[in-house]
């Protein structure tokens, strides 16, 4: 007899974990770099074995979180029962992409998640696309809460901030939002606009430098929010984190990274300490944009 692939013998036993009770939904599950120690196998294995899982739809991925024990088919039945709400739509779309992205997003998997037919959810939202828009137009809600801070780097900053965090929390945002030259007519996407052309108000900035000041903040948040939602794909389809898949290219960046191809990179990467983090490089590109609008704005009238 062919013994069992190993992949599919951790499989088996966080699979006995899962319906035990052991692992209630919402638990994360073991990582690949715990599946590594525990069982004593390769990452490529461990990747394998909770792929394995996701396809049998007992286990997602949460952003920022790792790879959780998914909700039961009796607690999805549970919830089908209930009358469908424009709302409910909307929440459930949400939670939908925050966890398996953007490309997972269709009625016919939405009325699957409800128990109904497309044509039920076609009576609360008309097409796939305006239930896209009026995903974003939820979570882009009221803007910043708190007091408004004075001056208009101040605001720009906040302002930004904010909208690093609603990209950072729902990763399929900022493509949803991408079209700069064909913007989305969301309410409140339109307000947080206002907001910043307001700070800018009265520094003597033409119509056209407002815009594109404007503009340039957006498109770099986007740009950066892009790799957010980059990383989350890469790591449902993966099954490792970041830092995982670093640790399993180090052999292959080692054969390729020396003194005398690179000798710059080498010496910057040389020494333990670097981590690439997306908020930090968000925090540090922003001040540097922020630093040419200050020149520009000091450069009004002289």
């Amino acid at each position: 007899m062919t013994p069992e692939p190993p992949y599919l013998r951790i499989a088996g036993e966080i699979r006995r974990r899962i319906a035990s009770g052991e692992l209630a939904p919402g638990d994360a599950v073991p990582s690949t770099r715990r599946i590594t120690r525990e069982w004593d196998v390769a990452m490529a294995t461990a990747t394998k074995a909770l792929g394995a899982l996701t396809r049998e739809g007992l286990v997602r991925a949460v952003p920022g979180v790792g790879t959780v024990v998914a909700e039961s088919g009796r607690e999805r039945a549970a919830t089908r029962g209930r009358p469908l709400s424009r709302d409910r739509v909307i929440r459930t779309a949400i939670a939908l992409v925050d966890a398996e992205g953007l490309a997972a997003l269709s009625m016919r998997r939405m009325a699957t998640e409800f128990g109904t037919s497309t044509m039920a959810l076609y009576r609360h939202v008309p097409s796939k696309g305006e239930l896209v828009r009026l995903m974003a137009e939820e979570v882009f809600g009221d803007g910043p809460p708190g007091p408004r801070p004075t001056g208009w780097r101040p605001l720009l900053e906040r302002e930004a901030r904010w909208l690093w965090k609603q990209y950072a929390r729902h990763p399929w945002l900022a493509r949803a939002l991408a079209g700069l030259t064909r913007p989305t007519a969301s309410p409140n996407a339109m307000r947080y606009t206002e907001r910043v052309l307001t700070a800018l108000t009265g520094l003597g900035l033409t119509p056209e430098q407002m815009l594109h000041v404007h503009l340039t903040m957006l498109g770099y948040a986007q740009g950066i929010a892009m790799a957010v939602e980059l990383e989350t794909q890469a790591r449902q389809d993966s099954g490792m984190t970041a830092d995982e898949w670093m640790t399993s290219m180090e052999p292959r960046m080692d054969a390729i990274q020396t003194t005398a191809a690179y000798p710059v990179l080498s010496t910057l990467f040389g020494t333990d300490g670097f981590e690439l983090e997306l908020g930090t490089l968000f925090e540090f590109g922003l001040e540097r944009v922020l630093d040419g609008v200050e020149v520009l704005v000091e450069g009004v009238g002289s």
